[in-house]
């Protein structure tokens, strides 16, 4: 199976055919997820402006993209999978950036820091039952945000 995309902004459009998953991946969903734009045909299209369709079906021949039939063509043999490959990709992004925050349980600040810097165990927490114990006014919660920057 091939995916075939369409870029579109008003009566501007631009669509590219027989993609693989990786292609697919590489100049199209990391860039438009990333929220850079994403270059096809002669122009940048970003997630602000621009409409995205994927469409899965079987790889398109010459004779099938020929005389600008090519996105009929698509549309004619394949499923639109635009979200489901758009909630896949943001899945699969937020798993590679890893846990929303790691929890050190400790009576103090110092100690807390202390163990985080030792290599302590930590608990992951994923971002959503963060904010619940944030926002819950619990008083045993304290919120800590440390941002590390490697060059």
């Amino acid at each position: 199976m091939a995916f075939h995309i369409e870029v579109a902004t008003g009566r501007l459009h631009a669509r590219s055919f027989n993609l693989t998953e990786e292609e697919l991946r590489r100049t199209v969903l990391d860039p438009w997820l990333g929220g850079h734009p994403v270059l096809l045909g002669d122009r940048k299209w970003t997630r602000e402006d621009a409409e995205l369709k994927i469409l899965e079906g079987p790889e398109l021949s010459n004779q099938d993209l020929a005389f600008s039939q090519g996105w009929s063509n698509a549309q004619r043999g394949a499923a639109d999978v635009t979200q489901a490959v758009l909630g896949g990709a943001t899945e699969a992004q937020r798993a590679a950036r890893g846990p929303a925050a790691l929890v050190i349980h400790s009576d103090s600040a110092v100690r807390t820091l202390a163990d985080l810097v030792s290599g302590r165990p930590a608990e992951s927490v994923p971002i959503e039952e963060v904010r619940e114990r944030i926002d819950g006014g619990d008083p045993s919660v304290a919120a800590v945000i440390l941002v590390v920057q490697r060059d």
